[in-house]
């Protein structure tokens, strides 16, 4: 029960941390109007925000790695609510993008030290169902932190919904206050991964594997209120809706993900890749339909929300010492991939329209398949005949 009460405090933490830096999601459009800006560079709220927590990662987790990690946890989502309100106090685009990349460099200290405490607390056999609760604050965030913003944000105004992130984050700092045990401090030494995990080709073969998967992911999700807004015609009130949907459907995705990656890493992987490329599809040729469309979204959703969770137990299964420094790999991946999402789908919106986005993200996931599939071949080689991969 205490283990179980643990992973949820830390789910918390995601939760407060993931609102905050994909909430602005479905604001983007109100943020674009009101700052008189494109959209691609209002998504540089997104992509500015991962691409910091991408370079500061691995340097954060080594340089604090001495202090106790609860209240390092405890002071990263204090950081996290200044900072959003400061976001909703803002006049100034430029001041807004600076102050949203603030709270980032906290970001991956969080996350290591999370999936690394869950994956100890459960041991090998369960670790991949303690990782997925953790990541459940991730999953929920997206059924109520995003599309609960969206809607304030079209109740109220878009400063609003910075408020609610703020809010989010003081609760998620207070459970961790009071309901997470003693953690302490880490080894500094052990922070340093040894040279034979820097040169183990399976990690970083699958550290390319996540970033293309997550790539693919965000390159569509990031512009979702804008292709359901200009595509599907939906309002703000329907859109809202739909990231709610969206989020619900992620939470049972989430979950699956995790009951059969533990077990089928591989296949689960493969039909992940294959069924987001499948539902993209879908989007394209269905999104232009208002109830089509709504059963699209809610297929997209039970898909997606596993792909954070089958990336970080590929990267992390291929090296099973310093758990957080090869978590604060992961982190860096993810987000550097997230950056890459926001700036390919911008990138291919300004060139190609809103309704063509959805093929930056299949383009992505072919590549991902490949990674895979040669990934496989060389993992049966090395099987068969001890050549290293």
């Amino acid at each position: 029960m205490k283990k179980n009460r643990t992973l949820f405090v830390l789910a918390l933490g995601i939760f407060g941390i993931t609102t905050t830096e994909f909430g602005v999601i479905g604001i983007l459009p109100e943020i674009a109007s009101a700052f008189a800006v494109s959209m691609d560079k209002a998504g540089l709220l997104l992509s500015a925000f991962a691409i910091v927590v991408a370079l500061s990662g691995p340097f954060i987790i080594i340089a604090l790695s001495s202090f106790d990690r609860k209240k390092v946890m405890v002071f990263s989502l204090l950081i996290f609510a200044i900072t959003n309100v400061l976001s909703a106090l803002v006049k100034d685009f430029h001041w807004l993008l600076f102050i949203r990349m603030l709270p980032a460099c906290f970001h991956p200290v969080y996350w290591s030290v999370a999936l690394s405490v869950a994956a100890k607390s459960a041991g090998t056999r369960d670790a991949s169902r303690a990782v997925s609760i953790v990541f459940s604050g991730l999953t929920i965030a997206t059924v109520l932190g995003v599309p609960l913003a969206t809607l304030v944000s079209n109740v109220f105004n878009w400063q609003t919904s910075f408020l609610l992130s703020a809010l989010i984050n003081l609760i998620a700092m207070l459970g961790i206050l009071c309901w997470l045990p003693p953690i302490g401090a880490g080894d500094r030494a052990t922070a340093f991964p040894a040279k034979e995990m820097l040169k183990n080709g399976r990690l970083w073969v699958n550290v390319l594997l996540a970033f293309m998967m997550i790539t693919a992911m965000y390159a569509t999700y990031g512009y979702m209120a804008d292709f359901l807004k200009t595509v599907s015609g939906m309002n703000g009130k329907a859109i809202s809706g739909m990231l709610l949907l969206f989020g619900i459907m992620g939470v049972a995705g989430n979950r699956l993900a995790g009951k059969y990656m533990g077990r089928f890493p591989y296949q689960t992987t493969l039909v992940f890749i294959l069924l987001l490329t499948l539902s993209h599809l879908l989007l394209y040729y269905l999104g232009s339909f208002l109830m089509p469309a709504v059963l699209v979204v809610g297929i997209w959703g039970l898909i997606h929300a596993g792909g954070f969770l089958i990336s970080n137990i590929n990267v992390t299964a291929a090296a099973d010492n310093a758990p957080e420094f090869i978590n604060s790999i992961f982190t860096s991946c993810g987000n550097f991939a997230v950056t890459a999402g926001s700036l390919l789908g911008g990138y291919w919106i300004s060139t190609f329209g809103i309704h063509e986005v959805v093929w930056s993200s299949i383009i992505c996931l072919i590549a991902a398949l490949l990674i895979l599939l040669l990934r496989e071949k060389l993992l049966r080689k090395r099987e068969t005949t001890g050549t290293p991969v």
